[in-house]
């Protein structure tokens, strides 16, 4: 079989292993590659195995000296309404998303068990864990491997898979957000005509009383439905809505959550993810980094034609 067969559980694989989806496309690319040039042999060892093999090296030589990523609130507390913004925190420091149609698999029976490990929360999580126990976690309790199968793959013990899987389960902080519902298309029409008229009462509205909203690469965030009021009417009456007039433009899910390209004076300007629950926004995480938008195959242009090969170029005219 073609390697490229694996692209997308490579991909998921590296993704909850590096924390971007930036680093999980090199490292993915640089698996095939070495595939493409190695000499697999059959009969010593299936495909899949192997290519996960070379996968889990490309990503622990990736991981030498790396620091941990993370999200604004797993920085620091939670900022005052009104505060500065402070300095940006580079690229390196976050954990950044990657659309579902890149990582879920085709079967729609296997996507929502699936879905659930590449949320945000729970990628961040797996952060705090030594490379090699999250390599353990990853393929024992997301992918199902077997102790022996994993312990073959890193060239271990089956006692030592079991230790480091133990104190990987140990050390794993809860992700603390619940599973998010389904897609409501009719609270994202009213949340998107809200945003792109920044009308507050309209956005205030549509929160969960304990929504939280961060603004990556800056260690700022909110927590609080009346801290974001404060905080969006304050802008409004210093007259600093930087923001007002942007178009969103549907870009698929990140975790089962919806995702939205945003576009300020028609160019690309950051990518937002937004998270629901019982009919409410419970958080939005605005990425200012226009570089995401190719990986969600959005234009960088508002009306220039959208990249093929991902879910999110097939949405770019939805509301407009």
């Amino acid at each position: 079989m073609d390697p490229e067969h694996y692209r997308a559980e490579l991909t998921g694989y590296c993704y909850r292993m590096l924390g971007s989806g930036f680093e999980a496309e090199d490292a993915v690319q640089e698996t095939l590659v070495k595939a493409w040039r190695g000499d697999h042999d059959p009969s010593r060892a299936p495909l899949r195995p192997w290519l996960f093999q070379i996968a889990t090296n490309v990503c622990l030589d990736m991981l030498k000296g790396a620091q941990r990523r993370a999200r604004a609130m797993d920085m620091g507390p939670a900022a005052v309404p009104g505060g500065d913004l402070g300095a940006p925190l580079p690229e390196s420091a976050w954990v950044l998303p990657v659309p579902d149609s890149r990582v879920l698999p085709a079967d729609p029976a296997e996507v929502a068990v699936v879905r659930e490990t590449v949320r945000l929360a729970f990628v961040a999580a797996l952060q705090h864990l030594p490379p090699r126990q999250r390599a353990v976690l990853i393929l024992r309790d997301v992918l199902r491997w077997s102790a022996a199968e994993v312990a073959e793959l890193l060239e271990g013990s089956v006692a030592s898979v079991n230790s480091a899987l133990q104190r990987a389960r140990a050390a794993l902080p809860a992700a603390a957000q619940p599973q998010p519902d389904e897609v409501d298309e009719a609270l994202l029409e009213r949340y998107v005509d809200a945003f792109e008229r920044y009308d507050v009462d309209g956005l205030v509205a549509l929160l969960h009383e304990d929504a939280t909203s961060s603004m990556p690469p800056f260690v700022w965030w909110l927590s609080g439905r009346d801290a974001i009021e404060a905080t969006l009417r304050g802008a409004a009456m210093a007259g600093e809505v930087y923001c007002q007039g942007s178009r969103l433009v549907r870009a698929g899910t990140v975790g089962g959550c919806p995702a939205f390209g945003q576009y300020l004076r028609g160019e690309a300007f950051a990518l937002v993810v937004v998270e629901v629950r019982g009919g409410r926004i419970t958080g939005d995480t605005t990425y200012l980094e226009p570089r995401l938008f190719p990986l969600f195959g959005l234009p960088m242009s508002f009306g220039a034609p959208a990249r093929t090969g991902s879910e999110g170029g097939q949405n770019n005219a939805e509301h407009h």
